[in-house]
């Protein structure tokens, strides 16, 4: 059975349940989290945790309407949904207004969107199609893929957005590894970008040198470009083994913790539920990961398995790093901990990606275009 043949209702029930549940425990927890680090009802905990539910509820929807259309369609438009978010990346840098030092916010028709988010989708899909046409087996169609994503990756770097240029060459390349391309071209890609750190430094904001510089010693800026590293520490550390209790972290109460609700949200629940409670998300975590892996392996489509691991190299990276940065292991780079921080882009664009995971489990077929 192809998945055309497939009903709305057969594909509904197909999809992968647990990743469906862990996927929504992951959000609760997040939405219970950020409540707290905006200071509950004392605060504004209720109007962020009240929008994350909202936007959480839209990303579900996201999620099953995407199972709805299946993965296929959505292959045959990948296409035209990557030049769509070049575009849209394009306005941005273009016409967006400045934010700290750094242009991500579009407004489109009355609605605040960051297209740097959906842009990890539209690369996922276009990588998938790509490849699955032009096989990196050669130097030449190898340096072809990231010709093809290098639009995407130039664009957000000039936002500036260091983090999330980082997941775009993450994605890109384990786009290329399961593809089949020579080991020697993707670890020489990876020599190559660490040998290039010294001349990118030039093209680095100032505010982005500091938080590389302080990831080695906050004590260089304790005020300054150190002071959320330094805090951040302070909120993992204190939660020790079982935590201060839910409501109870000083860190984010007391405002010491900036960014409470969205790139520092490890540290808050680190706060309050200690290790045991960090050791509880990260296993939800790798359950997570465990589903979208297993739907690549069950595939016989070079493009679904593409998608996958492009979908799994992108959450792990962001949680990864996410947490790094909040245990002062990483240099902080902004990047959200996903279906855990506060923000509706990322809530929707990673819903849509796994919704896309979750239509190829459904569907376990293999594709001839």
């Amino acid at each position: 059975m192809t998945e055309t043949e497939l009903s709305i209702r057969d594909k509904l029930i197909k999809q992968d349940k647990w990743l469906l549940v862990v996927v929504c425990i992951l959000i609760i927890i997040g939405i219970i989290t950020i409540f707290s680090a905006e200071s509950g009802f004392s605060g504004r905990g209720a109007t962020y945790a009240r929008r994350q539910f909202v936007a959480a509820l839209v990303s579900i929807a996201v999620f099953l309407t995407v199972i709805t259309v299946g993965c296929e369609k959505i292959f045959e438009a990948a296409y035209f949904i990557y030049f769509l978010l070049i575009f849209l990346l394009l306005l941005t840098i273009l016409f967006a207004p400045k934010s700290m030092g750094s242009q991500r916010w579009l407004t489109l028709a009355g609605l605040s969107i960051q297209p740097s988010e959906y842009a990890k989708i539209a690369i996922s899909l276009g990588l998938s199609k790509y490849l699955s046409r032009n096989p990196p087996l050669t130097i030449k169609s190898y340096l072809g893929v990231f010709l093809f994503a290098s639009p995407v990756i130039i664009l957000v770097f000039m936002q500036p957005d260091l983090g999330s240029t980082m997941v775009f060459i993450a994605i890109t390349l384990s786009a290329v590894f399961i593809a089949g391309a020579p080991k020697r071209y993707v670890f020489g890609t990876m020599a190559f970008f660490i040998s290039f750190i010294p001349i990118g430094w030039q093209f680095l904001k100032e505010y982005q040198k500091n938080r590389l510089l302080v990831f080695f010693d906050p004590a260089i800026d304790p005020l300054g470009a150190g002071y959320n590293a330094i805090q951040s520490r302070i909120a993992v550390g204190s939660g020790g083994v079982w935590g201060k209790g839910y409501l109870e972290g000083m860190q984010s109460k007391l405002r010491f913790l900036p960014e409470a609700r969205t790139d520092f949200i490890f540290s808050v629940f680190s706060e309050e539920f200690g290790f045991v409670g960090s050791l509880v998300v990260l296993s939800l975590f790798c359950f997570l990961f465990l589903r979208i892996l297993q739907a690549g392996i069950k595939s016989r489509d070079i493009r679904s398995k593409v998608l996958v691991t492009c979908v799994c190299a992108w959450i792990w990276f962001q949680m990864f790093e996410s947490i790094g940065m909040s245990m002062g292991l990483l240099p902080v780079t902004g990047l959200p901990l996903p279906l855990f921080s506060y923000g509706g882009s990322s809530m929707v664009s990673i819903l849509t990606a796994l919704g896309l995971v979750s239509s190829i489990h459904s569907s376990n077929l293999k594709f001839y275009k």
